[in-house]
């Protein structure tokens, strides 16, 4: 069922709109800078003009990889420049506590486009994506009449998913190449080949022009949507870009755009109480003696990918806004999981790690006509996003799902404050095709692929439970987890077990099971006959000798 605010919504308050909007714009204008594009043409011909507001609206999804939500400028970073992400937000509404199901890429991703925790249908490794028999929001927009554009990695359908749910797909940009571009050549420089280096860090040198990123030219790709001619069918786009995913680089221009002083500390290493794959990944890796400088320099060009991602933002803005579909175009920028970035003496990701830098990312909704600057706190999950495009086309899923419109709260009406975000990680022994086969993947990758496969206890399965207030790990088979945020921000002080918690505890615990049992078992849509299919039998086979009689004659 459509949320209050949705397309019937937007015919109703055009008028209100157009009117009272005027003010709100100038302001937000004001506030917020203008899209960072240094080349754009300043006064490009516009397109055929638009209605303010869609019936339908068309749906961007911005989607960089591993963007952590403390590394934006609109959500509080004060040293990063991102003024991109910045105007979204201050036209439309930023959702400041927002978790995704699972920290690795495939897994959140099959989340986030079903609005099923990773528990409902195993979706929990890198080689088990959405098959056809299954629900995905991008079929369910091409089904409801959208053109459905792909531009950029995939880790969220199976192959044969495709054909059924997007209208048109491509993992290399406009003007081709390599999609290992906006890796900085990385699959040539022993991504994921070639022996492992010594220590893995991850911090590679800068690459080259930006407009030669990959990235940029999916981005050009979705600009020729934007400037076609108009047709009767509304689209969606979505975006799932490489920045600021490992390894750490970026074009040259970004790179040293921030100095290793300016950026904030890293969280220590060896805190105690920690999971068994904290001290693993750092000898496996050579991280031990990696010291705090090239920590601080690794999240320094983190933070000099994010600017770049920004700025690849910025293109896709300037001709969003000159071809007048920020009229009827809804844009939604959001991450699928965080990164170490030198936190705990770590970097990249890992399956069962539920930190917040790994499960907390951006969600910014901006939505055509829509309330300016809303700002809301309370806890959502980035599955969420699937069903606010289902209210955005009016569009009924046919399936069960946990995920909530963000409609209500993105024009400006209050979120559920006790409301809980839930995460699960990693796979256990029983089920061996969720781990990433050795030598699948070599090169910088082949420690940490190694290490799940000799010590499969370093990745076991766990489950989180987060309130504002405080998180709970639970891992069956290694350390559990409680951390509280009043005091401990950073989550440097495992409290798991002590006394002064225990009812905290308590709570956090029932609150997990409740949500198991609550997502567990979803039976689908379609119902089978109680009745037995009826039965004809056949005839009796014949008896031998029937060939001489019949075909030899």
């Amino acid at each position: 069922m459509a949320f209050e605010f949705n397309r019937r919504r937007f015919l109703e308050i055009s008028g209100a709109a157009m009117m009272t909007g005027a003010l709100s714009r100038q302001a937000a204008s004001e506030q917020a800078p203008p899209p960072h594009s240094e080349d754009s043409p300043a006064s490009a011909p516009a397109a055929e003009q638009r209605s303010s507001l869609a019936k339908r609206p068309n749906i961007i999804l911005f989607q960089p990889d591993e963007m952590r939500a403390d590394s934006l400028a609109c959500f509080g970073n004060p040293l990063t420049r991102t003024p991109n992400f910045d105007r979204v937000a201050a036209e439309g509404a930023k959702f400041t506590n927002c978790h995704v199901q699972y920290p690795v890429c495939g897994a959140s991703r099959c989340s986030f486009l079903t609005g099923w925790p990773t528990s409902v249908r195993g979706h929990r490794s890198l080689y088990y994506f959405l098959r056809p028999e299954e629900p995905n929001l991008f079929r369910y927009l091409k089904d409801g009449g959208y053109d459905v554009y792909w531009y950029g990695k995939n880790d969220a359908l199976a192959a044969e998913s495709f054909y059924s749910s997007v209208t048109e797909w491509s993992e290399v940009g406009k003007g081709g190449g390599s999609p290992f571009a906006s890796f900085g050549g990385r699959g040539a420089h022993g991504l994921m080949s070639g022996a492992p280096p010594k220590t893995d860090n991850f911090l590679f040198p800068p690459t080259g022009d930006r407009r030669q990123e990959n990235d940029y030219r999916l981005v050009l790709s979705a600009i020729d949507i934007l400037e076609r001619k108009e047709t009767d069918k509304p689209f969606c786009i979505f975006l799932p870009l490489i920045n600021p995913h490992p390894p750490y680089t970026c074009p040259a221009d970004f790179y040293n755009m921030y100095s290793p002083a300016d950026v904030p500390a890293p969280i220590p290493a060896g805190l105690p109480r920690r999971p068994s794959f904290h001290a693993k990944i750092r000898e496996r890796c050579g991280l031990k003696n990696v010291p705090e400088a090239t920590f601080r320099k690794i999240k320094a060009v983190y933070y000099g990918q994010v600017s770049f991602q920004d700025w690849v933002l910025g293109q896709l803005l300037e001709a969003l806004y000159r071809t007048n579909h920020d009229k009827d175009t809804a844009v939604i920028c959001f991450s699928d999981h965080g990164d170490y970035t030198g936190d705990y003496g770590l970097v990249e990701k890992w399956p069962s790690g539920l930190e917040d830098v790994l499960t907390h990312i951006p969600m910014i909704v901006r939505v055509p006509g829509g309330v300016q600057g809303v700002k809301s706190d309370d806890m959502i999950e980035a599955f969420d996003m699937m069903a606010t495009c289902l209210d955005l086309a009016d569009i009924q899923a046919k399936h069960t799902h946990f995920a909530r419109s963000l409609l209500p709260q993105a024009s400006g009406k209050p979120g559920d404050p006790n409301r809980a975000a839930f995460c699960e990680g990693g796979y256990n022994v029983y089920e061996p095709q969720c781990y990433e086969p050795r030598g699948a993947i070599a090169g910088i990758y082949a420690p940490k692929t190694h290490l799940q496969n000799d010590e499969p206890q370093t990745v076991s399965r766990c489950a989180m439970a987060r309130t504002e207030d405080a998180k709970l790990i639970v891992r069956p088979q290694g350390q559990n987890e409680l951390y509280v945020y009043k005091t401990d921000p950073r989550e440097e002080n495992n409290l798991f077990g002590e006394s002064r918690v225990a009812a905290l505890q308590e709570e956090l615990q029932t609150r997990l099971t409740h949500w198991y049992i609550n997502t567990s078992g979803i039976a689908p849509f379609d119902k089978d006959s109680r009745s037995s299919p009826p039965y004809t039998p056949s005839r009796h086979p014949p008896e031998p000798g029937w060939q001489e009689a019949i075909l030899d004659k």
